[in-house]
């Protein structure tokens, strides 16, 4: 909000003050007869009896018609600088302020959320730039919409003043047709008691060729009492009207000052608070990155020393298992010897068991020559004999 715009505000905040705490006087209650008048009131009554004449149509037609004139006079006046003027627009401003700000979305301030498929097909820019632009957006639209907001408060105001004249000319109005009501019914009484019958005793007294005549002005009266009866009622009904525009004027009035008490609220605390929410949020976010990316730079400067230890760990393990080893190792030279000790004992165990079989096969063999020997001796016997 502009500063021009907000010391426009304040300044009509004591104005505004003085508007919302006027008092309006109530109607009275009931109207009062001429007979039942005070002093000062049954002069008034008899003055707007004097203005009735029966035998002009057109003051009893016109009766109490000049009551109306000044509150007519205020009512066009009003009219003329109002007509284009609608209390709707300055409900639109404020609908429109707070709808422009809850257009914000806390999800879109998140910038670690993952871009929707939508978001990634058109093309939309990253929450933090959009944030950006957004804002940018609505200072301005603020700036618009308060300008907007004041005119309709300063309109307002004129209009609260104005409707205070016109609830006090509409009750001028209401007492004055008071007035005027029980002038016509005590003018109509006078005719009933007293015009009435002294034209009918004329009439009575009269020849037979004034009788004609006479008859005539009696109904002439008595169409004119009728007329004036009518526009007495019609001055009664228009009363009544009077009286329900009364708190309908106030109603108005009522709705007018706590719009431009709202207005006025809105320029000089809600908008200001709303620009202070606006600047934190677009801070926060900011510190927010800040903060990731610290933490982002530690998480990697963590993640490298945990993993250089790892691997210095596992290649120094790797490389002093290495050093610390023999030429040979132990378990190998074991097992070599212990094959080649198994090796020489399967040696000798061959060895003594073909020179077992040698030394048995050499018995056989003897036994074998032996006994082919003394075959053929006795074969060689028998062949002598």
């Amino acid at each position: 909000m502009s500063e021009d715009v907000r010391q426009q505000a304040l300044q009509l905040t004591s104005e505004i003050q003085q508007a919302t705490q006027v008092t309006l006087p109530e109607p009275a209650a009931d109207m009062v007869s001429l007979d039942k008048a005070k002093k000062s009131e049954a002069g008034a009554i008899r003055q707007r009896m004097s203005e009735i004449d029966l035998h002009s149509t057109g003051t009893v037609i016109g009766f109490g018609a000049r009551a109306q004139l000044e509150l007519q006079q205020i009512s066009q006046s009003m009219l003329a600088d109002v007509k284009n003027k609608d209390v709707g627009p300055a409900g639109d401003s404020l609908r429109q302020m707070v709808t422009t700000i809850r257009g914000f979305s806390v999800s879109e301030l998140d910038t670690r959320r993952d871009r929707s498929w939508w978001e990634r097909l058109t093309g939309k820019a990253a929450p933090m730039s959009n944030f950006m632009a957004r804002y940018e957006t609505v200072q301005a639209q603020i700036d618009r919409i308060t300008e907007s907001l004041l005119g309709h408060e300063t309109v307002l105001l004129k209009d609260i003043k104005s409707l205070d004249l016109l609830y006090e000319k509409t009750l001028e109005f209401y007492n004055e047709l008071a007035l005027y009501i029980a002038a016509g019914e005590a003018r109509l009484q006078e005719v009933d008691d007293t015009d009435i019958p002294a034209k009918q005793t004329e009439l009575d007294a009269a020849d037979e060729n004034d009788q004609i005549l006479k008859a005539q002005e009696l109904r002439d009266l008595r169409a004119a009492r009728d007329d004036l009866e009518r526009r007495v009622h019609d001055l009664k009904l228009t009363r009544q009207v009077t009286m329900q525009s009364l708190p309908s004027i106030r109603l108005v009035q009522e709705n007018d000052k706590s719009l431009v008490t709202k207005i006025n609220s809105t320029l000089v605390n809600t908008v200001p608070l709303w620009e202070t929410q606006l600047a934190q949020a677009l801070t926060i976010q900011r510190s927010r990155e800040a903060a990731q990316a610290v933490r982002a730079a530690n998480d990697l400067t963590n993640e490298l020393l945990t993993q250089n230890a790892d691997n210095l760990r596992s290649a120094n393990r790797e490389v002093r298992e290495e050093i610390e080893r023999g030429v040979f190792d132990i378990e190998a030279i074991k097992h070599a010897n212990e094959q080649l000790i198994a090796t020489i004992q399967d040696s000798l165990e061959i060895a003594d068991a073909g020179k077992a079989k040698r030394a048995s096969a050499e018995e056989e063999l003897q036994k074998m020559e032996a006994e082919l020997r003394s075959s053929l001796a006795s074969a060689k016997a028998r062949a002598d004999d």
